[in-house]
């Protein structure tokens, strides 16, 4: 059973939020809105935003950057996770991992299907951790985005939640590169 620690600190996670889409901007990215608004109501810092178009080059780019920036724990996108032909985001996010979480993936379909049944079919998101840094791509809905952050992400990224969490890994994600 999953539980917050209450004798342990709450240790806020910079996070950067990456929205990947041809036609969004600044002014219309709602699921873009949704995260940033989700991870300062949970206490956490947001280290970055951007808007990509959805080509495996941009999006990689974008992930590099962050990836080598040390003030940038963890990247969430939202977006290009479908099957269209435009929808590269799990591909460019791949092309970067070192490391896939599998699970997340997993977990996130078993959530949608709760919600939108066999229609979670379509969504292709993932997870992974390059260069000491986690990388989670979301689709490209609001709702999506706050099922993701509220029943995942909430929970792993908070330092108190036990039996364990993704914060309390950090220290260890670049041991292979020592």
């Amino acid at each position: 059973m999953s539980r917050i620690d209450e004798q342990r600190p709450f240790l806020a996670v910079r996070i950067a939020i990456l929205t990947v889409s041809d036609s969004r901007t600044a002014a219309d990215d709602r699921s873009g809105d949704t995260l940033v608004e989700l991870l300062q109501r949970d206490g956490h810092m947001l280290a970055g935003r951007a808007i990509v178009k959805d080509e495996v080059a941009s999006i990689a780019g974008q992930l590099y950057d962050w990836i080598d920036n040390p003030e940038v724990d963890v990247v969430i996108s939202t977006g290009g996770t479908g099957v269209t032909g435009r929808d590269v985001t799990p591909e460019a996010f791949e092309s970067v991992f070192e490391k896939k979480i599998d699970g997340f993936g997993e977990l996130f379909r078993w959530i949608s299907y709760q919600k939108i049944k066999t229609s979670t079919i379509q969504s292709r998101a993932v997870g992974g951790v390059a260069g000491g840094t986690y990388l989670f791509a979301l689709p490209g809905s609001p709702s999506a985005c706050r099922d993701g952050w509220e029943e995942i992400l909430k929970w792993q990224l908070d330092y108190r939640h036990r039996p364990c969490n993704l914060v309390e890994l950090m220290p260890r994600l670049t041991e292979h590169l020592k």
